[in-house]
């Protein structure tokens, strides 16, 4: 079965798992760890997200945010590509360093996000990497110590979480810390690493004994959360869905893009596809990239074979052509 596309939609709670390659390491020693943290740091800024849990394991990451106005491939395209070139380089390695795709589950806030934070926050000690609450407490590469207040990072929204326990920083940190610690004994939930109607339920009985009582509710895998919530994230999606068909419909291809592009910017065809780095045409393929992703939905490997270039290329393009806007409008 083909996979279903990515729900990005703006200005929703995503729970993100990036897993490494057939399991294998991500993170070799410390230095790894506040590189990948710090470009996470810089492309939440950047891309005015908040991110409210995050946790490094030996080869997986779970981070919890809120996307900004440029959605959720903003941050984490730059930041995946990013590390991925930065680890194999320094570690003198080749080829996927992470699984072809990072799990993303757009989550229902009201619901879930103090389960979640909690969820993910546990990681270290679920894994035995920490012994007890007081050793999280301190533990390096989790967000729960910053919640705490035992370590800097600014890129994170510890206020946003603190607030969901009380007005006052001293009360709401011993309120969430009592609430983590509650959480221990619970074990992995398997229901807030994914989405869909048993998940959104909190197991098989509870589906079960809503259909008894004539409930049925619309649900998706790549959701977590109430029917209602459900529909409401197909209404955001259709959107954006109905705009691309109308322009495909219209007749236009990624061709017509390309055509424009190369007018505009007085560049040959056969330069375009053949693999020119002169920087003027890597500019024009990042913006081909970007009109058809936005216009016509396209993935970045049918973008790749049309401008001719690898798919990791186009991704870097966008992530320079990103950065360089952002920097722009930088006060």
């Amino acid at each position: 079965m083909p996979r279903q596309p990515r729900l990005d939609v703006p200005g929703a709670l995503h729970h993100i798992m990036v897993r490494g390659n057939n399991k294998a390491t991500i993170f070799s020693d410390d230095q790894d760890r506040s590189k990948f943290l710090q470009r996470l740091g810089e492309n939440i800024t950047e891309a005015k997200c908040s991110v409210y849990a995050w946790v490094l394991m030996g080869n997986h990451v779970h981070i919890l945010f809120k996307s900004g106005t440029k959605g959720l491939s903003a941050v984490m395209r730059k930041l995946l590509t990013w590390y991925a070139v930065y680890y194999n380089r320094r570690h003198n390695r080749t080829g996927h360093l992470f699984e072809n795709r990072y799990k993303s589950i757009l989550c229902e806030e009201d619901r879930y996000l103090l389960a979640l934070i909690r969820y993910i926050h546990l990681n270290p000690l679920r894994a035995g990497m920490v012994k007890t609450l007081e050793e999280l407490d301190h533990y390096m590469w989790s967000g729960h110590g910053a919640v705490m207040g035992k370590q800097e990072c600014s890129w994170m929204d510890t206020d946003y979480v603190l607030l969901q326990f009380n007005n006052t920083k001293r009360k709401a940190r011993h309120a969430y810390r009592t609430f983590v610690g509650e959480g221990i004994p619970l074990g992995r939930s398997a229901e807030l690493t994914g989405g869909g109607l048993i998940r959104s339920k909190g197991g098989w009985s509870n589906v079960v004994s809503a259909r008894r009582r004539g409930q049925r509710e619309e649900y998706d895998e790549r959701i977590l959360g109430s029917g209602d919530f459900v529909n409401e994230i197909f209404r955001e999606a259709e959107k954006k869905q109905i705009r691309q068909m109308k322009i495909r419909r219209s007749g236009k291809i990624i061709d017509n893009i390309i055509k424009e592009e190369c007018e505009r910017n007085r560049v040959s065809l056969k330069e375009l596809q053949g693999g020119s780095r002169r920087k003027a045409v890597s500019a024009m393929r990042a913006q081909i990239a970007r009109r058809s992703l936005d216009e016509l939905g396209l993935s970045m490997a049918e973008i790749a074979r049309h401008v001719g270039v690898n798919t990791s290329s186009i991704t870097r393009t966008i992530a320079k052509l990103e950065k360089r806007e952002d920097d722009s409008y930088a006060p």
